[in-house]
């Protein structure tokens, strides 16, 4: 493995990609004209910070991976990476992403950017060995993206950003949690606490999945309700709640791993076709 393509995995791009773009849609969404290049600003702001707090997670957690599958041929546990060489590369990628976020935008985006990377980076990740609580602080940094880009656009914390940020932090229970169940043999060899407690693959956790993704439901009808967005909108995501939903009933009768792995693949769907709907029925 050489030594850019080892750089270019730490930063989980597709994961990255994925928070950066939710940052992109809060943008657009603030922001009073669709500016397709600040959009993506922001995008690029997004995914540097993202990238810098996947690094500090692997950093952390080098000996965990090399106990894990999935996880022993990253560049840290391959050892074609130093640990100096990794903070040096987190310490370029958070500057450049908080350096844009400041001087295309505002320091209060860049602010909030620095506290998500804090709470993901040393926070969230240390706690995945201690306590299920850690999906909870997880879900904080998880759901902050679209909030930080309203506040790109706009320069303030408003209701319509908080309810932006609600709607993905919900979304991170179902979604951390079935990935919890697919790789639940991977994660205890590392000692991971990713499942609500007791931490089993039971139906009290399946139903937990359940109240999560149903609470999601009248939480992503709140855009309407603030006059966000139009009347498609609305459907849209009470026809992906609803969808999202049923496929957690699939596990309650089922608890199985294929049905976790049904809630995972749907949980990747729901967030993007949500937040692009979002977009395309601004008012």
């Amino acid at each position: 493995m050489s030594k850019a393509r080892a750089f270019f995995q730490l930063i989980k791009f597709r994961l990255a990609l994925t928070v950066a773009f939710s940052s992109a849609i809060g943008y657009l969404l603030g922001a009073h004209e669709l500016d397709w290049g600040k959009a993506l600003l922001v995008m690029v702001g997004g995914l540097a910070v993202t990238g810098s707090a996947n690094t500090i997670n692997q950093i952390f957690e080098i000996e965990l991976d090399k106990q894990m599958k999935r996880t022993a041929k990253r560049p840290l546990p391959m050892g074609v990476l130093s640990v100096a060489e990794s903070w040096a590369f987190t310490a370029v990628l958070g500057v450049i992403g908080l350096g844009l976020l400041t001087y295309f935008f505002n320091p209060l985006a860049a602010a909030l950017s620095l506290v998500s990377l804090i709470l993901y980076g040393f926070i969230y990740t240390p706690l995945k060995t201690i306590s299920p609580i850690c999906v909870a602080v997880g879900a904080i940094p998880g759901g902050l993206p679209p909030l930080i880009g309203w506040v790109a656009a706009t320069g303030y914390l408003g209701i319509e950003g908080w309810i932006l940020f609600g709607i993905q932090f919900m979304w991170q229970f179902p979604h951390f949690w079935a990935i919890a169940w697919v790789l639940d043999d991977d994660y205890k060899k590392a000692g991971f606490k990713m499942l609500p407690t007791p931490g089993k693959k039971d139906l009290r956790t399946a139903f937990q999945i359940m109240t999560y993704t149903l609470v999601l439901i009248p939480l992503s009808l709140l855009p309407f309700y603030f006059g966000m967005t139009n009347t498609t909108y609305p459907m849209v995501a009470a026809i992906c709640g609803v969808l999202f939903l049923m496929q957690t009933f699939y596990l309650m009768r089922t608890v199985s791993k294929k049905a976790a792995m049904s809630i995972m693949f749907g949980s990747f769907l729901y967030l993007p076709i949500v937040q692009i709907a979002l977009v395309l029925d601004k008012t």
